[in-house]
Formats: structure tokens, sequence, C-alpha cells
């Protein structure tokens, strides 16, 4: 008796033998000349007319065989497909993290969505903002967000300065530049705030999603490695339609 995943590891196969089969079909159907045949023979006038030998062409492709090779082929894949439908409506596993059953006896299908989710879910994560690395963070829960440490700063302000170059002389104005100077005004105070999350938060969440996705793969592993029954559905089918 076969298993599920033997059922689904030969109907891409038999799917594709399916459409190259029915594609070769529908192009010896496409030409007329192939379904076409003749026979003439050729009788003269009189004993001494010319004799000319029979002429003939073969019928190559016959309607009625042509469905009878497609409902050969498509019945291998109703089959086939069938097998793999009627199983999956029975294979189940459980879902299995750490020794903590997440989810007990889930279908094939769901088990499949789970993946597909999952990997969306890691790939999301991975975009999150994460709190900068070169700041000290602490959680605030005033704000319900991260903050610094207080920093102080001096504040200052450009205050003009003379510089005499050369006195003032009875025959000169005296020479003289003028430039600033940076005098201490006040003091900030500084504390940041950020709504990002911690890089062991982000590290924690993609840790639990990698091995959630692993417990689900060996969970379908597990559901499709189940006994199937084969199906027969493809004669009842073909046996009505070409009937």
């Amino acid at each position: 008796m076969a298993k599920l995943n033997q059922i689904i590891a030969v109907e891409k196969g038999v799917k594709s033998k399916a459409q190259q089969d029915l594609a070769a079909a529908q192009h010896g159907l496409a030409k007329p000349a192939l379904l076409a045949g003749i026979s003439r023979t050729y009788q003269p006038k009189d004993e001494e007319g010319e004799q000319l030998p029979p002429e003939s062409t073969r019928v190559q492709v016959k309607a009625e065989d042509v469905l009878r090779e497609t409902a050969a082929t498509l019945t291998r894949l109703f089959d086939v497909t069938a097998t793999k439908d009627w199983a999956n409506c029975t294979a189940r596993a459980d879902v299995t993290v750490e020794g903590r059953t997440l989810l007990r006896e889930a279908p094939v299908s769901y088990l499949l969505f789970l993946e597909k989710q999952l990997s969306e879910l890691g790939a999301f994560l991975r975009r999150l903002p994460i709190l900068d690395a070169a700041e000290s963070w602490t959680l605030d829960p005033s704000t319900d967000a991260w903050k610094t440490d207080p920093v102080r700063t001096v504040r200052t302000k450009k205050v003009p300065r003379n510089h005499v170059k050369a006195e003032a002389t009875d025959k000169h104005p005296a020479q003289v530049d003028v430039y600033y100077e940076d005098i201490p005004v006040g003091y900030w105070t500084t504390v940041k705030f950020s709504g990002a999350l911690p890089a062991r938060r982000v590290n924690e969440l993609l840790d639990r999603v990698e091995k959630l996705q692993q417990a689900v793969k060996f969970a379908r592993e597990e559901a499709n490695s189940v006994e199937v029954t084969d199906q027969r559905v493809g004669d009842a089918v073909f046996g009505y339609l070409f009937g």
C-alpha cells in the first residue's frame, strides 16, 4: 500500500504527462489531412486506353482512438489526484514544540497554510526596528517605552570679542579684529525615548518562529506518511463522458 507522500511525489509527473498527451492529441486533431483518407481506381473508356494504378491515402488519426487514449491518460491523473485528496481528508498530525503540543491532529492543508504564514511572519520580524546598541536603554513604565539615562550638555552662546592688532596713533586708527567666543549660558538635560525593541527580544521571537516552522514541517511529513487507499474514479468519469 502506498503512502501519501509517495502519491504526492508522483502526482506532478502524472499531471505533466497528461498535459503533454493532451497537447499532442489536440495537435493531431487540428490537422484535417491526418483525419482524411481516400481510395480511387481508374478504368479507361476502352481496352486500348491507358491503364493507371489505383491511388489511396490511409486515415492516420481517428477521433475515437484519440478519445480512448485521452481517457486512459486522464484516468491516471484523476485517480492519483483523488487518492491524494481523499487521503488528505484523514492525514493529520500533532504540532509539538519543545515537548509542548500546540496543535492536535492538524490536517495537511492547514499545516501547509501554517508553513506559508510562518515564513511570512519571519520576514516581518526581521524588519522590526531595533534599539540603538550605542545607547543604554531601560523600560519606562510611565510611557511604556524605552528610555536612556539623562545626558547633560552645555548650551553656549557666541559673544563677540575684540582683538587689537595695532593701537591707534595720531596717523592711523587702531586695527581691531572681531572674533566670537563660546560662553556657557545654560544646560540641556536630554533623555531619549524609543518604541523599538531590544535585539535580544527580536532574536527570541525569530528563534520561536524557526522552532515552530521545524515542528510544522515534521508534522506535515508525519501526516504525509499515512497509508492511502487507491481511488478509482477515472473509469466512472470517462465511462460516462466518452461511453
